[in-house]
Formats: C-alpha cells, sequence, structure tokens
C-alpha cells in the first residue's frame, strides 16, 4: 500500500519545483514508510510513497515502460496481475519486475483507457503518456483507495492520496465549500466528488480522469457501476453454495502476499466469515485481533473469542478504556476533512494492534451494504411498504401534508427504539422515498441544520440541501425494488464517504494495509443480483450469508443482535469530556469562523448536559468540525474564511 502525489502544468511545460514535490511527498509519508521516489520532466511531476507488500526487491516507483514514454505511481493491489501478465506476454510484452504496478503499465500501453476494465482490485494510480501528452487518473471500483485533485491558483492541476498532499503546495487555495458543509453535518463525512474545500474534489469511485494540457480540466468519466441484473434462477441452497464459494475465492487471492498477513476479528458476521474462510486455506494459524469494551453494551469480545478457539488462531486482543478519546485532535489531522464518525477511534486502535503483528489484513467491510446487514434497510422497506399502499387513498401532496403535520406536533423521544417513535415515523412518511431515507441517514436534519448555521452561510448555500446528494445517485440507479435502492445509494455514498475513507485513514496512519474481500467488484455485482428477500427476510438482514456460513459459524454469533463498532458518545459528553466540549464549541474557532448561530450552539450544550434530550451526534459533529478548522486549515494562523457563494458542481 502507497500513497501517490503529484504535479501537472495545465498551461504548458514549466519547470516542477522540486521541493514543493518532495514536500507534497513527505506529507504522505506514514502511508509509505519504506521508500519515496521522484520523477519530473518538464510540465510534469510525481512522487510515490512505497510500502512493500509483493516484489520487495524491485517494485519501485515511479515505474516506467521500456523506452521511458509511460510512467505510473500506484496505490493499491491488482489481485489477478499473474493472470494479466500471462496475458499481456502472448502479446509480446515483456517484463522487468514481478510487480502489479508493471503490469498496469503494459495494460496501458496494449489497452490504453479501457485498461481498468481488466484490473481486479483496489487502486488508485496516476498515468502518464509523454507520447500523447495526457495525465491519466484512475481509482477502483468501489472506493477502496482514495485520490483527490485539484486545480491550484499557478495553473497546475494536484492530485495526491490525500487532502495533506494538496495542502502542502502554497498555490492549493484553502477556501470553504458551503455546499461540502452542508453535506458535512447531514451525513457525517463529505460525500464524493466533493470535498470541503471548493478548489479540491475526490474522484469518484469507479471513474478515471484524462487531462493534457492547454485543455480545461474536464468531468471524470465512469467506466464501472453496480448493475443489479437479476443472477439466473437458482434455488435458495444453490445460491448459498455460490454465495460461500464466490466469498472464499475473494479470500484466497486477497491472501497473496510477501509480508506478514492476518484479520480483524469483531465478532460480527462479517469478520468472522473471513476468518473462517481464511483458516480453510492456511496451512498456518491465522493472526487475529479484535478491541474489547469494558462496557458490555459495546462489547464483541466473547463472539471474537469464540471464533478463535473454533479455528485455531493466534488471537490478540486489546481492551479500549471507555474514556479513550485522546484521538480527538490527531483524527482531524489524519482525515484532513471534518469527519464525525465516533468509530475512527476504535479503528485506530485495532490498525494500532494489527500493525504490531503484520502488514495486510483482511476485513469484512462490505457485507452490510451489499447485503442488507444494516437495520435502516428494514425500517425504510417497511415504512415503503406503507407509503405505496397509501399512495391510492392519499395523494402525495396530501400524505406529505397530513403525516408532516403530526411530525411536527408529536413530541420527540429520543430514549424509545425507533419504532415506538412515532414522530419519526410520522417525518419519514411525509416524505418521498429518496427524502424519506435521507431523514432517516441524516445526523442533523434539514430543520437542525438551518438552525444552526449562520445567515451567512445559509445565503451561501442558496437554498442547497445535502438530500441532492442521495437524489442524484438515485436518478442514476439501476435497481427497482425498495431494498436495492437504497442498497445502491449506500454503495455510492456511505460505503466511500464513511466505511472504506475511516479505514484508509486509520490503517494507513499505521502502515498497515486492509482488504476487503466482501468488495470485490466481481462479488459486489453477484451479490446485486440476489432476489431482495435473499437478503432481508423477515426482519433478518444477510440472510443468505447466515444460511451458507451454518456449516462453519454458530447460530448464537450469525442470529444475535448486530452491535456495530460504536463508542459511548453521550455519556461521554455528559461526563469525562464535558469540560473539553464546553472549551472548543464555545471558544474562538467556531464563534470566529461565521458559519455558525452560537446560541444555537449553547443551547444544544445545555439540553444535552442536562439529559434533557440526546444531541451526541450534532456536538459530535460540531467538536470535529472545530478539530478539523484549528489543526488542518489554518495556514500561518489565519482563521478560516467566510465561505463564499455556492459553487456548482463539475
Amino acid at each position: 500500500m502507497c500513497g501517490i502525489s503529484g504535479i501537472f502544468d495545465l498551461q504548458g511545460q514549466r519547470d516542477i519545483d522540486v521541493l514543493l514535490l518532495a514536500r507534497m511527498n513527505h506529507s504522505l509519508r506514514h502511508r509509505g514508510p519504506d521508500e519515496g521516489g521522484l520523477h519530473r520532466e518538464p510540465g510534469l511531476g510525481l512522487a510515490h510513497r512505497r510500502l512493500s507488500v509483493i516484489d520487495l526487491a524491485s517494485g519501485q516507483q515511479p515505474l516506467f515502460n521500456a523506452d521511458r514514454s509511460i510512467a505510473i505511481v500506484f496505490n493499491g493491489e491488482i489481485y489477478n496481475y499473474r493472470n494479466l501478465m500471462a496475458e499481456l506476454r502472448q502479446f509480446g510484452h515483456q517484463f522487468r519486475t514481478s510487480s502489479d504496478t508493471e503490469v498496469i503499465v503494459h495494460a496501458w500501453e496494449q489497452w490504453g483507457e479501457q485498461c481498468v476494465q481488466r484490473l481486479r482490485g483496489m487502486f488508485a494510480f496516476a498515468l502518464w503518456d509523454r507520447r500523447r501528452h495526457l495525465l491519466f487518473l484512475a481509482r477502483d471500483r468501489l472506493g477502496v483507495k482514495p485520490l483527490y485533485y485539484g486545480e491550484a491558483q499557478d495553473g497546475t492541476v494536484l492530485f495526491g492520496s490525500e487532502l495533506k498532499a494538496l495542502l502542502a503546495h502554497p498555490a492549493m487555495p484553502r477556501a470553504l465549500d458551503p455546499l461540502a458543509v452542508e453535506e458535512y453535518f447531514a451525513y457525517g463525512y463529505v460525500p464524493e466528488p466533493r470535498s470541503i474545500f471548493q478548489h479540491a474534489r475526490k474522484l469518484p469511485p469507479g471513474h478515471t480522469l484524462s487531462i493534457r494540457a492547454g485543455q480545461p480540466l474536464p468531468a471524470p468519466q465512469s467506466y464501472w457501476d453496480i448493475s443489479f441484473v437479476p443472477n439466473p434462477a437458482a434455488s435458495e441452497a444453490q445460491a448459498a453454495d455460490e454465495l460461500l464459494a464466490r466469498l472464499r475465492e475473494a479470500v484466497r487471492i486477497r491472501m497473496v502476499a510477501e509480508v506478514p498477513l492476518g484479520a480483524f476479528l469483531s465478532g460480527g458476521v462479517d469478520s468472522s466469515a473471513v476468518v473462517a474462510l481464511m483458516a480453510g486455506v492456511s496451512s498456518t494459524p491465522v493472526n487475529t485481533c479484535s478491541i474489547s469494551f469494558g462496557d458490555p453494551a459495546y462489547n464483541e469480545a466473547h463472539y471474537a473469542d469464540l471464533v478463535a478457539r473454533r479455528y485455531g488462531t493466534a488471537h490478540h486482543a486489546r481492551q479500549v478504556e471507555q474514556d479513550d478519546f485522546e484521538l480527538i485532535d490527531l483524527l482531524a489531522n489524519l482525515y484532513d476533512e471534518p469527519f464525525a464518525d465516533s468509530s475512527a477511534m476504535p479503528t485506530y486502535r485495532v490498525c494500532q494492534l494489527a500493525r504490531q503483528r503484520v502488514t495486510v489484513a483482511l476485513s469484512g467491510d462490505g457485507g452490510d451494504e451489499s447485503l442488507a446487514g444494516y437495520r435502516r434497510y428494514r425500517l425504510h422497506t417497511r415504512e415503503e411498504k406503507v407509503r405505496k399502499a397509501m399512495d391510492p387513498l392519499l395523494p402525495a401532496g396530501l400524505r406529505q401534508s397530513l403525516f408532516g403535520t403530526l411530525g411536527r406536533l408529536y413530541p420527540k423521544a429520543d430514549w424509545a427504539p425507533r419504532f415506538l417513535r412515532a414522530k419519526t415515523t410520522f417525518e419519514g412518511l411525509a416524505r418521498d422515498t429518496t427524502d424519506a431515507y435521507f431523514h432517516g441517514v441524516s445526523l442533523l436534519g434539514d430543520a437542525m441544520r438551518a438552525r444552526l448555521f449562520s445567515p451567512e452561510l445559509r445565503r451561501s448555500l442558496q437554498g442547497y440541501r445535502a438530500v441532492e446528494v442521495l437524489r442524484r445517485h438515485a436518478l442514476a440507479s439501476p435497481a427497482q425494488d425498495p431494498l436495492s435502492q437504497v442498497q445502491y445509494l449506500d454503495l455510492k455514498t456511505y460505503l466511500p464517504g464513511d466505511i472504506l475513507t475511516k479505514v484508509d485513514r486509520a490503517s494507513m496512519a499505521h502502515a498497515l494495509e486492509v482488504r476487503s474481500p466482501l468488495l470485490d467488484h466481481e462479488l459486489v455485482a453477484w451479490m446485486s443480483g440476489l432476489p431482495p428477500q435473499f437478503k432481508l427476510r423477515r426482519g433478518e438482514g444477510k440472510y443468505l450469508l447466515k444460511k451458507a456460513l451454518r456449516p462453519l459459524l454458530p447460530d448464537t454469533l450469525l442470529y444475535r443482535q448486530k452491535m456495530g463498532f460504536s463508542v459511548p458518545l453521550a455519556d461521554w459528553l455528559r461526563g469525562p469530556l464535558r469540560q473539553r466540549l464546553q472549551q472548543r464549541l464555545l471558544g474562538p474557532t467556531l464563534a470566529q469562523c461565521g458559519l455558525f448561530d452560537m446560541d444555537y450552539v449553547r443551547l444544544l450544550l445545555d439540553q444535552h448536559a442536562s439529559g434533557r434530550r440526546d444531541y451526541s451526534a450534532p456536538l459530535w459533529s460540531l467538536l470535529m468540525f472545530e478539530a478539523f478548522l484549528r489543526q488542518v486549515l489554518p495556514v500561518d494562523g489565519r482563521q478560516a474564511p467566510v465561505p463564499a457563494p455556492a459553487m456548482a458542481m463539475d
């Protein structure tokens, strides 16, 4: 796993400042502590930090073709590179190394921009073709590996694995994007393709970007999407057998490494399945790592131990204390953007533990999105059935008016299970399908964001609402049934924007490579074609996966209540974090940035501290935003800029 960055002159062939290029590269040293490499030529600079995993002796980058007309910097792993190497040799290509990086170079020579269609793996790369005067950026289909790019004030395009590489260049503008601020406080992260800065973007998953000097920066081009095309008819038993076989193969090809390899083991279904399948193909005990919590409400250690004993793994566990919040400021620097998923803290700790023993770890990420593991899928499909049943009786306008009024009048009950929160149900039924799902997943609802934001920020938004992110994807969705539609939305937003971002930054902070078999794009495409009832049946998510795993894992693990990898935020913010929270949120950083109504911030603090309301999600979001403003945005002590008028999407 690696870090890549670079500079490309859009205006011509000006010399690239080697010190700036080296500074950008150094900002990513944590991603690749083993080696670093630079390449410069007129109008172009490429930089690379390497974590050696495959071809330890000769996989250095930037890597070139035979006549050095093509150069590449690459972050990721191509799992079918040996098959591609054999195929390319039949076309006459000769290889100097045994690295997957060189395979991409020859694949480009053979197939050009279509080479990405042949790659099976996780990747982000920048390839320079001098003969075509073309810089080609590409990101893997599901967004496992990140890639940022932006246009600097000096007429160059900057790119990097993390935003900090772009921010290392003094010509990179740092003005906040007000639309991104709106999206962050709705989702808890900034969804692709936007970043928190107006002039920086994320290359979306499954997209490429072809940049030429003398031409405007173009829009990214999609090369893959989740199809949701129904699979050939099969019985439940046949589908379960095929699912297990496909997952076993996805695990097997991710166990190729020349360094110590292991797995995360949380005690959940997905990570337990990966460990069970690893044990079936490994000749030595699998290294497994897990984090436990003192509070039983958040502790899955018993289930992780159960799997470790069953498969004789070399298991290592560490208990994280309930007051493990010393990472707040570190995370702000790690993520470069405000990031409100509090499970980033235990994720950081489990990566820290794993790196003490392995360089590569397999994870269970992706199973919830593809196989309907989240509780919100069950709740949404139930609400959608009610909406559909009401359509003949209550036209949409009347339904919105009736249930919208009930939702406003009914008291809020944060303490109750969601199915008993009539206010939430009424508010959901008053909306259309996409808006209802957005309402269900939002950290701060529309009304709360409107009260939180300052008049200046609201004017900058010009009526923009973060639900437009989901609407844009819903319009492009090939899915037909209600469950598949929201799975598609999560695969496009929550998975890359939250889950994969969290794991990438936490793992690369420790120079640990994480591989996710359940995110194999061939497996994801096949799972998308399963009938909805094979994913969610009678309220049971991952129905088919659990059925397939019954010979490998006990029912007590497969059919227990999902816990999630969370921390006790509400208690922290009323207890050990209360004083720090008050100091940070009422300090000068938020007050001077001009983004928030500080009277409303005080109200949130007071009502949460009193126990009258649970405002842990908005308060944590504000705390992480404040930490971002202090640690990432300031340059030479300057305050954050007041947001400019809203920009249209590229």
